[in-house]
């Protein structure tokens, strides 16, 4: 079996058998998908209800694809720290490349398996969107990109913190304040200066910001997130962050054992 083989098979098996990783990344968000559609949108016009729980459940898709990266790949490599198969791993003729190559690779098919099971639940309880074609093909490599960011900053905590428990806490942490203070879960227009500035140039939100523009229209995010150079640079921001993630983690993570 290769080494991108192995890691692959071995992380893949390690998301789906712990159940703290498909509640955080499967069930909350589609808990929440539920709750959000019919709590908050009482208010809103019913002929733009069905928009406005595609709009939920486009944030709440995102939260899972962060809570997968930020959460479920920290756990794995810590996991495999703490059990000593790191150890192992690196006393073989392994590159680190190629695990990194299944851990994402694994990651990248348990994400769309989460995020498609939140976009059904969604559209089973009445999410609808405006796009077709090139829209909807932009909006999934958006949601590629949110992956790989997220993806990054998983690698991050899992070079810097060693033990798993302390690695998913980090993790959980990050992905809902971030999310909240980034306007994922409000709309952009009531959130403060500050925070709509952070939420135009925090890669995952711009990509958020993105996705919603093009399955929904430019009234659902406040501002014109593909203008002015914002769709470059959250392109730019979201790859920066999975090649920082992957550099640390092959020299300094990958050696220190």
């Amino acid at each position: 079996m290769s080494q991108l083989t192995a890691s692959f098979t071995r992380t893949m098996k390690e998301f789906l058998r712990e159940r703290a990783v498909l509640f955080w990344t499967v069930a909350w968000p589609i808990v929440w998908v539920i709750i959000s559609s019919v709590a908050f949108t009482g208010e809103v016009p019913e002929a733009a209800v069905p928009y406005a729980r595609g709009s939920i459940t486009i944030s709440m898709t995102v939260f899972a694809l962060m809570m997968a990266g930020m959460t479920n790949l920290p756990s794995s490599i810590t996991g495999d720290r703490q059990n000593g198969m790191l150890t192992k791993l690196m006393s073989m003729p392994i590159s680190p490349r190629r695990d990194f190559m299944g851990r994402i690779l694994a990651l990248g098919i348990f994400s769309a398996l989460a995020g498609g099971l939140v976009i059904g639940v969604g559209a089973a309880i009445g999410g609808r969107y405006t796009a077709s074609g090139w829209d909807i093909a932009i909006a999934v490599g958006f949601f590629v990109l949110i992956v790989a960011a997220s993806a990054g900053v998983g690698l991050l905590l899992a070079t810097f913190i060693h033990r798993q428990e302390g690695a998913i806490m980090s993790g959980v942490g990050i992905s809902v304040i971030s999310a909240a203070i980034s306007g994922m879960f409000a709309p952009y227009g009531i959130l403060p200066t500050g925070l709509q500035a952070f939420s135009r140039f925090y890669p995952i939100s711009a990509a958020s910001n993105i996705i919603r523009y093009h399955l929904l229209g430019a009234e659902m995010t406040g501002y014109d997130p593909i203008g002015g150079g914002h769709l470059a640079l959250a392109i730019a921001l979201c790859l920066c962050l999975l090649v920082l993630g992957f550099v640390l983690y092959s020299r300094r993570a990958w050696q220190e054992e």
